[in-house]
């Protein structure tokens, strides 16, 4: 029997913000989860800005919505807004059986489904559509993020306060190249994020101070004067719009989790040879295979932080099946590679470009070819 309730812990706040973006309805991050355009009632780019996601204690699936303005039971969960959308948006009438396999596939995680079960449901033409989507066909899968006005770069100081990164590595020369300044009022290195043509469709801070990292997380989008800069982070790579001529001449690509770890890269191989990017966080999405596909990308090269202290402990385990699920999705599309510290020579979540250059070259050339 399928469990809906194990396919909802699988998940986490920032999927279901992320497959809320493709759906249009353009999420904003708020103190209790998000809040969205109500595409639980209205056509793309029609309703106000009313649909709350209340995010649950442990950052999973099982958080809830609420429709403020439309909709005749306001309270629902993320695969009856699967229904939702699929009628309004695809005219297409599914069940909630329907609606909790179209989640399960979307993230990959249809283990969920016992072989009798598989046997039971019978083969619905939307799910062998949703097959055909993650092909990921670069003519018909493109995604138009918001813009910011550029002007808003003009408020950081670039002159100061950079010292922690420069102390890592990142030369200067980088940090100009980036526009990667800092903002006083927060206490925050500014990192500006850009599309692959180079529009600026987000700020990332990294917090200087402590108290606030402990609370709200090292890294989080950056607010001025009242207004948040965020973007949805599975729609876009940081570095693309640097990276993809080097990345269609080489064929491939490192994807890191973080932005330190591409401009580390830039920093030690040079402009020239820049294959960096990050998918800013520890999974990869389709759009961002899309992306680099795109882009001209044959290999991928999969560089997530070391996230565990022994081999076989459970990270080490969560780990490997996270890598194991992006290369089920994936490999049909490019040859996906993964750099494995299965040898321990840095340290406990360390990205494999954080302790230098020889360091980063050993990983790479031991890398995990699938």
């Amino acid at each position: 029997m399928y469990n809906k309730d194990e396919i909802k812990k699988q998940i986490t706040t920032n999927d279901i913000f992320e497959l809320v973006a493709e759906w249009g309805g353009y999420p904003t991050w708020n103190n209790t989860g998000f809040v969205s355009d109500t595409i639980c009632h209205n056509p793309r780019d029609v309703g106000s800005h009313k649909l709350y996601y209340y995010s649950s204690p442990d950052d999973d699936g099982t958080g809830l919505f609420h429709c403020y303005t439309g909709c005749e039971e306001p309270s629902f969960d993320i695969f009856q807004l699967t229904m939702k959308v699929f009628s309004i948006q695809k005219h297409q009438e599914i069940s909630f059986i329907e609606a909790v396999r179209f989640i399960a596939f979307r993230f990959g995680i249809s283990e969920s489904f016992d072989e009798e079960e598989q046997e039971k449901i019978p083969d619905w033409d939307i799910f062998s559509n949703y097959e055909r989507i993650q092909k990921i066909e670069p003519t018909t899968f493109n995604v138009e993020l918001k813009g910011y006005d550029k002007d808003i770069l003009k408020v950081f100081d670039y002159d100061s306060k950079l010292r922690p990164w420069l102390d890592e590595g990142i030369s200067q020369e980088t940090l100009e190249r980036n526009q990667i300044g800092y903002f006083p009022a927060t206490n925050q290195i500014t990192i500006p994020h850009f599309d692959k043509n180079g529009k600026l469709v987000g700020l990332r801070g990294r917090s200087l101070t402590k108290l606030d990292a402990d609370l709200y997380g090292k890294y989080r989008p950056l607010i001025v004067n009242g207004k948040q800069y965020n973007h949805p982070l599975g729609m876009n790579l940081y570095g693309l719009d640097k990276a993809k001529r080097s990345i269609k001449e080489s064929g491939r690509c490192v994807i890191f989790e973080g932005e330190k770890s591409v401009l580390k890269g830039q920093t030690y191989f040079g402009v020239d040879s820049n294959i960096y990017v990050a998918c800013c966080g520890s999974n990869v999405s389709n759009y961002q295979v899309h992306l680099l596909l795109e882009a001209g990308a044959h290999e991928l090269i999969i560089a997530l932080d070391r996230q565990f202290q022994a081999i076989g402990d459970d990270e080490f385990k969560k780990l490997k099946r996270n890598l194991m699920k992006i290369y089920d999705k994936y490999h049909n599309y490019a040859q996906i590679s993964f750099i494995f510290d299965k040898n321990m020579i840095t340290g406990y979540k360390s990205a494999p470009i954080d302790e230098g250059v020889d360091k980063f070259i050993r990983l790479f050339n031991e890398r995990i070819i699938m």
